[in-house]
């Protein structure tokens, strides 16, 4: 039943056999009521809340939106209810995005029997899997050409002269293999991390000037029984990367985010 003054927030669509239990449930969103499941059909649910739409609707949230550390509550609330259902034995999620409300349950329920075919798409695309991403960087101070020794204020001779931009010729050269070594590390890291996964996401992102962007960012969907060897294998890759200067972080496993939609890049 709709309500004036609130908004139904779904987290997810839990595929599983039985219905799952609602205990020890993390906490929902702000101002969310506790996470309700509604039955889709008989192995399908949604994890829902009602929220304030004095809090949730248009334009509150977009004042809301602003307050970086309510976004980050918000986020993190979402993640964990996600997490917790995930977790279970025998279950498959398909997460939504931040902020995914309706009016009421019936409108919700209405949308995703609507799409019954393409989160069941999904649910075959991520089942026994789980996601897993590397971000691999190089120092800021990498990224400049060095500037090599330093002239004295004094009137140099051409042979200092020669030296001092012979100098910072070789640099610059430096510089640029070092850049060149890191590349060629990342690129290896994702074939190598590739080889264990059902899929890929590569992010290639613009950045703008003067920030530092990753080498590489990408994210992996990993069958949970080669998590083991996915984690040595990023552990060896991570050392590789870091006898050139660069460094690797690992992040995961999380609910398949990247993966719900179909357009990722099959391994």
């Amino acid at each position: 039943m709709a309500s004036r003054n609130s908004a139904v927030y779904v987290y997810c669509v839990v595929r599983a056999a039985r219905r799952p239990p609602l205990t020890r449930l993390p906490g929902p969103v702000p101002g969310g009521t506790r996470p309700e499941l509604t039955a889709v059909a008989d192995d399908l649910f949604l994890v829902t809340s009602r929220v304030p739409l004095d809090v949730y609707g248009s334009p509150h949230l977009e004042a809301r939106l602003r307050n970086l550390d309510w976004v980050a509550e918000a986020a993190v609330a979402h993640e964990r209810l996600v997490e917790h259902f995930a977790r279970r034995p025998g279950t498959t999620i398909v997460p939504m995005k931040m902020f995914t409300m309706f009016s009421s349950i019936e409108k919700a329920l209405e949308d995703v029997r609507g799409k019954r075919r393409e989160i069941g798409d999904a649910i075959r695309r991520i089942r026994g899997c789980e996601e897993w991403g590397i971000r691999i960087t190089r120092p800021a101070a990498a990224l400049s050409t060095p500037r090599g020794p330093r002239p004295r204020r004094t009137v140099q001779s051409p042979r200092s002269g020669t030296a001092f931009l012979t100098a910072r010729k070789q640099a610059r050269e430096a510089a640029q293999a070092t850049r060149g070594a890191t590349r060629e590390a990342a690129d290896r890291a994702f074939v190598k991390l590739r080889r264990l996964a059902r899929a890929v996401r590569r992010r290639d992102d613009h950045h703008p000037p003067g920030v530092n962007p990753p080498i590489l960012e990408a994210a992996f969907l990993v069958p949970a029984t080669a998590r083991g060897r996915f984690k040595a294998e990023a552990k060896r890759q991570a050392a590789s990367c870091a006898a050139l200067g660069a460094a690797m972080a690992l992040s995961g496993p999380w609910p398949a985010y990247n993966f719900v939609n179909a357009a990722e890049e099959r391994a």
